[in-house]
C-alpha cells in the first residue's frame, strides 16, 4: 500500500458493516484506540501484519477491497446487497465517547472530578467544528477555502464565534500546522505540551469573543499542584484524540442541537451521579425536566424563567417540548435564567450555546437580588416558570420582613425556618396573570405544620395559597431520583388563572411507583413522563394514582397536600389470589419446620456434653 489515506475508508466501511466503535475495532485488530484513530485520520499507516488483519476483517465484514487486499484505487463497497446503516443518529456512541474520555484521565471513580476540564474541552470542539462549517459556507460563496479563511480573519462579524488559528481543533490535535510567533523579546510562544496549548487556545478564544469570558476559560489545563500536573499531558492528549474521532464531529451539519445537547447532559448526569450534592445543585434529572415541560405545554413566543437555573436544563427542555408541540413555529420561546454559583452559571451558558438556544442568563442571588426587573424597579413577570431551588434552605427573617419587592407579607406572610414556600411566594410574584409554574421541592413542603392548628407559618402560607385557589396540583416523585438526596421530592404546579374545569380543585398525582430501578439512581421512563403529564393535565381522578380534591377537603385535612395521603397505592401482594397466598404460607411453614429440625440437630451434642460431670 502506497497511500495512507486509502486505509481510512476501508476502516470506516468495516466499522459501518460490523457496527463497531473505533475502540471496538481497535480491540479486534489488537491495537490501541489512538492507533485506529490515527489510521482513520490519515496521520499514520498500518504495518504489513496489521494490514493483513485489516484485510481479513474486511472479508468478514463483506467489504469489497478490489483486486488487492488494500489498493490505492479500490472503491469500497458492500457485498451481498447489504447497506450501511443510516437514519437518525443516536446519542449512545457520543455518550460512551464522553464517558470514556472522562474515565481515561484518572479512572471511572475519579472521572466526575474532571468535569471542569472536559466540559470546556467539549465546548471548544463544538465551537471549532461550527467555525469550520461557517468557513465552508464562505468558501462556497467566494470559491476558495483559503480565501474564505482570509476573509474571516479580517471580518469576524461574518461568524458566530471567531476562532484564531491556534484555537482551531485541527491545530490542537496536530492535524494541521501552525507557526507560533515569537514574543516581544524574541522568544517562541510555542507551548511545551497539550496542556499549555489548550490553556492558550481557550484564552485566545476569549480575547476574540469577550462574551465567552468565564465560560470556556474557567480552568488552566496546565495547572500544577505540588510540582505535578493536575492532568498528565499524555492522558489529556488521549482525550483530544478521542474527541478527534470523525464520528464525533460536532458541527451544524453533523448533529442536531438537541442530539449534542442530550449527549452533553448525559455527561452532566454521570458527573452528578458520582459527585452527589455539588453536582445535584446544578442538574435536575432530565426526565423530571421533561415532565415539567410537558405539564406546562409551552407555546411559541412565551416568556419563560428559571430563577435557580443551574445548568439551564429546565429552560432548554421547555424549548424542546415547544418545538415538539408545534414543529412549524417560527417564534422561539424567550428564555431567562438566574444562577448564583459561578460554576453552574458557566455550565448554563455552555449548555445554551451547545443547544443553539438564546438564553438571557444573569448571575446573582435571586432571593436577595433578583436580576430581572422593569425600568421602574419592580420585578419582571413571565408566562411560565420552572425551578428546582435548594430544598429546605434556611433564610434570615429580615429577608422576608424587609423585602423591597413585597413578595412575602402580601402572599401569605413571612415564613420561618425552611424556605420552600418562600420560593413559591417569589414564584408567584414573578408570574404573569394567567401564568403557570412548576417548582420542585422537598416532600415536607406540602405537609409541614398540618395539624398544628394555626401555629405553623409554613402551614399558614400553604393555607393562603389554597384559599386563593393558586395550587393546580402536586406530583409526588419516586424515591432516589434526584442527585443530592434519596428523598422523593414533589412538583408543585401553580396557576394564576385556572380553567373552569379546574377551579376550586387540586390535582394530586402519586407517581412514587413510576420508576425504573437503576444504580446509583432510579429513572423515569419516557412513556411514564408522557403518561404522567397527560394524567395531571386531564384533571380527572384515577384509581391508585390520581386524586382530585376540592378546597373544602384540603381545609378539612388542615392543608396536607401530600399525594400519598389522598392516593393510596397497595402492594401487589395485597391483591394476590387466596390459593396463591395459601401456597406461599405452606412453603414458609415447611421451610420453618426444616430450619427448626436442623437447629435441634446442631444443639443436641451440646446438651449431651453439658450433662457430663
Amino acid at each position: 500500500m502506497t497511500e495512507v489515506a486509502m486505509v481510512s475508508p476501508v476502516l470506516q466501511a468495516i466499522r459501518a458493516a460490523l457496527d463497531l466503535t473505533q475502540a471496538e475495532l481497535a480491540q479486534r485488530l489488537g491495537v490501541s484506540f489512538a492507533t485506529v484513530n490515527r489510521w482513520e485520520g490519515g496521520a499514520n499507516k498500518p504495518q504489513r501484519a496489521q494490514l493483513a488483519k485489516i484485510t481479513a476483517l474486511a472479508e468478514e465484514a463483506g467489504v469489497d477491497l478490489g483486486d488487492a487486499p488494500i489498493t490505492g484505487g479500490a472503491v469500497v463497497t458492500r457485498r451481498r446487497g447489504r447497506q450501511a446503516k443510516s437514519g437518525p443518529p443516536t446519542t449512545k456512541p457520543m455518550e460512551q465517547m464522553l464517558w470514556d474520555a472522562a474515565c481515561s484521565i484518572r479512572g471511572e471513580k475519579d472521572a466526575p472530578k474532571f468535569k471542569d476540564y472536559l466540559l470546556p474541552l467539549l465546548f471548544l470542539k463544538r465551537l471549532s467544528d461550527v467555525f469550520d462549517d461557517e468557513i465552508d459556507r464562505l468558501a462556497e460563496e467566494y470559491g476558495d477555502r483559503e480565501v474564505a479563511v482570509e476573509i474571516a480573519d479580517n471580518d469576524h462579524s461574518l461568524l458566530r464565534f471567531y476562532l484564531p488559528p491556534e484555537s482551531r481543533w485541527a491545530v490542537i490535535s496536530g492535524r494541521a500546522q501552525y507557526d507560533w510567533p515569537d514574543d516581544e523579546r524574541g522568544r517562541t510562544t510555542r507551548p511545551r505540551d497539550i496542556g499549555e496549548h489548550l490553556t492558550k487556545a481557550v484564552r485566545a478564544v476569549v480575547r476574540y469573543n469577550p462574551t465567552l469570558a468565564g465560560v470556556i476559560d474557567v480552568v488552566d489545563f496546565a495547572a500544577e499542584r505540588n510540582g505535578e500536573r493536575d492532568i498528565n499531558p499524555a492522558k489529556l492528549n488521549g482525550v483530544v484524540e478521542t474527541f478527534s474521532d470523525p464520528r464525533y464531529r460536532l458541527g451544524l451539519a453533523d448533529v442536531q442541537p438537541d442530539f449534542l445537547g442530550r449527549a452533553y447532559e448525559y455527561l452532566l448526569r454521570k458527573f452528578a451521579e458520582g459527585s452527589g450534592q455539588s453536582a445535584g445543585e446544578f442538574f435536575t434529572p432530565t426526565e423530571v425536566g421533561f415532565l415539567m415541560a410537558r405539564i406546562l405545554r409551552p407555546k411559541p413566543g412565551q416568556t419563560c424563567h428559571d430563577y435557580a437555573c443551574g445548568s439551564a436544563g429546565l429552560l432548554i427542555k421547555l424549548q424542546l417540548v415547544a418545538n415538539e408541540l408545534d414543529p412549524t413555529a417560527k417564534v422561539p420561546l424567550k428564555l431567562y435564567g438566574q444562577e448564583l454559583q459561578a460554576e453552574s452559571y458557566a455550565v448554563a451558558r455552555m449548555n445554551a450555546i451547545i443547544h443553539d438556544m438564546d438564553v438571557d442568563l444573569r448571575r446573582g442571588d435571586t432571593m436577595i437580588n433578583p436580576k430581572f426587573r422593569t425600568p421602574s424597579g419592580s420585578l419582571d413577570q413571565f408566562d411560565l416558570i420552572v425551578a428546582n431551588p435548594m430544598w429546605n434552605q434556611p433564610f434570615g427573617a429580615s429577608i422576608f420582613e424587609d423585602d423591597p419587592y413585597d413578595r412575602f407579607i402580601k402572599n401569605g406572610g413571612a415564613t420561618s425556618g425552611k424556605g420552600d414556600w418562600a420560593w413559591l411566594q417569589h414564584t408567584l410574584s414573578v408570574l404573569k396573570d394567567g401564568g403557570r409554574a412548576a417548582v420542585v421541592l422537598d416532600t415536607g413542603a406540602v405537609t409541614r405544620g398540618s395539624g398544628s392548628k394555626n401555629e405553623d407559618k409554613e402551614r399558614n402560607i400553604r393555607k393562603w395559597f389554597v384559599d386563593q385557589d393558586l395550587i393546580e396540583g402536586v406530583i409526588l416523585m419516586p424515591d432516589n431520583l434526584f442527585y443530592n438526596t434519596t428523598a422523593a421530592g414533589v412538583i408543585v404546579v401553580l396557576n394564576k388563572r385556572k380553567p373552569a374545569s379546574k377551579k376550586g380543585k387540586i390535582t394530586l398525582v402519586n407517581a412514587s411507583k413510576r420508576f425504573t430501578k437503576g444504580k446509583p439512581k432510579n429513572h423515569l421512563a419516557a412513556e411514564d413522563v408522557a403518561d404522567l403529564a397527560r394524567l395531571f393535565n386531564s384533571g380527572e381522578s384515577g384509581e391508585g394514582e390520581v386524586a382530585v380534591i376540592d378546597l373544602q377537603q384540603a381545609a378539612e385535612a388542615d392543608y396536607n397536600l401530600s399525594p400519598s395521603k389522598w392516593v393510596l397505592q397497595s402492594d401487589a401482594a395485597a391483591h394476590a389470589e387466596l390459593p396463591e397466598l395459601l401456597a406461599q404460607l405452606d412453603e414458609l411453614t415447611t421451610e420453618d419446620a426444616k430450619l427448626t429440625t436442623e437447629l435441634l440437630e446442631l444443639l443436641r451434642p451440646l446438651a449431651v456434653t453439658g450433662a457430663q460431670p
